[in-house]
């Protein structure tokens, strides 16, 4: 079945905001930081995570992308570079993850919410199925709605960190400093914990080309939408961290309150204010570029008869894929309940485990089909590729072991990730029994 003549095109400052949300969304989400890594790591860690684990992901996406811009992204690469079977793995861990990832999202809502509304909490549920629903419909008008709203969004979450930066530096003036980095205080399972923060708060490279086809221009555009973004993730990441340890304020109150009660601090209640609605429009701007995403993914392997056939029937007039959408939200909806130290093990796992295919596909691809046309290609030969992804598979390990040894807690999200990537070879076996005489796989 050919794919779908989109109706209309985002352009890459549209894009750039979606990226931007699909990985970040702010630093809402890295208050604990401080918490597992102390003044001394934090910073450190901050900055060689997004370096290790993040840049070979980045380079990965992007030539992969300019090699194959097509809907289904990350899933088509894999297919046609290591089969159908671990095309289907590499969409059905990256479906598991997304429920995971996107059910954090409208719990995160209420709690900056509540930064106004204290007995918001006791409406949590009612809340957070109105936002999911809300949500799902913005995705069904299409991508360009998407990105319009993402744009403001956008500027919702970065214009009052901005004012917050501001007055930061006024107030400090010359007593800038940063702590001597060192990582000697950091016990194992606080790494770990770190790590899986941070690792949290850029994943999702991969996930911004689901939709390759619905964007102009695609290569040039995620060329300057990735890097674009990339650079605002970094420096906003930084600049609060640094902003935090520079105002003194108790690691644990940050990690329990969130970057409102650092403005509070600093600024006023009216700045507080203004972070708690940053937080909010953050979430629900994540949440809809994350859902544009991975409701691409279904569609196209359901074209390819791995899933049901129903999953790829598109709206009359908008042309995208509503089935999808609609499926996705009522999973997300029956989510909510976990709490966001299980999810981020989750979530982190899963990913990690679906970006290795990824990765695998790079290689397979530059031995198989060396001469095959890539506008951008990382220059690195096959050996050096191979050294670069040592790297995020490297820090993936370390943050898994060290979660897991952190508390006896974590061993629960951690054994349900794993039966969650096992679960891709028991419903493979089904499709391949059901498909057998059809002879569609």
């Amino acid at each position: 079945m050919p794919s779908p003549t989109y109706l209309k095109k985002i352009r890459p400052i549209q894009l750039i905001a979606i990226v931007f949300f699909t990985v970040s969304g702010g630093p809402y989400g890295l208050e604990p930081l401080l918490t597992y890594a102390g003044e001394h790591a934090a910073l450190l860690i901050l900055l060689i995570t997004p370096m290790l684990w993040d840049v070979p992901a980045i380079f990965t996406v992007l030539e992969l992308n300019a090699m194959m811009p097509v809907t289904g992204g990350y899933y088509k690469w894999v297919k046609y570079a290591l089969g159908t079977k671990w095309g289907f793995y590499e969409g059905w861990w990256t479906w598991l993850y997304t429920f995971v990832d996107l059910a954090i999202y409208p719990v995160l809502f209420v709690q900056y919410a509540s930064f106004f509304f204290p007995d918001l909490q006791a409406y949590k549920i009612p809340i957070c199925l109105l936002i999911i629903w809300s949500l799902a419909g913005l995705n069904i008008l299409g991508i360009v709605p998407v990105g319009k709203v993402s744009l403001v969004l956008s500027a919702a979450v970065l214009t009052p960190f901005l004012i917050l930066f501001g007055l930061a530096f006024y107030h400090y003036g010359g007593h800038l400093h940063i702590a001597a980095p060192s990582l000697q205080q950091v016990s194992f399972p606080s790494l770990g914990m770190a790590l899986y923060t941070v690792m949290w708060n850029c994943l999702g490279w991969d996930n911004t080309t689901t939709y390759a086809e619905e964007v102009e221009k695609p290569i040039r555009s995620y060329l300057i939408s990735v890097f674009s973004a990339f650079a605002i993730v970094i420096v906003v990441y930084f600049l609060v961290i640094w902003i935090a340890q520079l105002s003194g304020i108790n690691a644990a109150v940050l990690a329990d309150k969130g970057f409102p009660e650092l403005a509070t601090l600093i600024g006023g209640h009216w700045l507080g204010a203004l972070i708690a609605l940053g937080g909010m429009a953050s979430t629900l701007g994540i949440y809809a570029a994350v859902l544009l995403s991975v409701s691409r993914v279904p569609q196209v392997m359901s074209e390819d008869s791995l899933l049901p056939a129903r999953l790829n029937k598109l709206h009359s007039r908008f042309q995208t894929p509503y089935v999808s959408i609609i499926i996705c939200s009522i999973v997300v909806s029956f989510m909510v309940l976990w709490t966001f130290a299980d999810l981020l093990i989750i979530d982190v796992t899963v990913y990690g485990a679906g970006l290795s295919l990824e990765y695998i596909a790079l290689i397979k691809l530059r031995i198989k089909e060396p001469e095959a046309h890539r506008p951008f290609k990382i220059p690195l030969n096959i050996s050096g590729l191979c050294i670069m992804l040592l790297l995020p598979a490297s820090v993936y390990f370390i943050a898994l072991s060290g979660a897991i040894s952190s508390t006896p807690q974590t061993i629960r999200p951690a054994v349900f990730a794993i039966f969650a990537l096992l679960s891709a070879e028991v419903v493979w076996w089904i499709i391949k029994w059901t498909s057998r005489k059809n002879n569609t796989i």
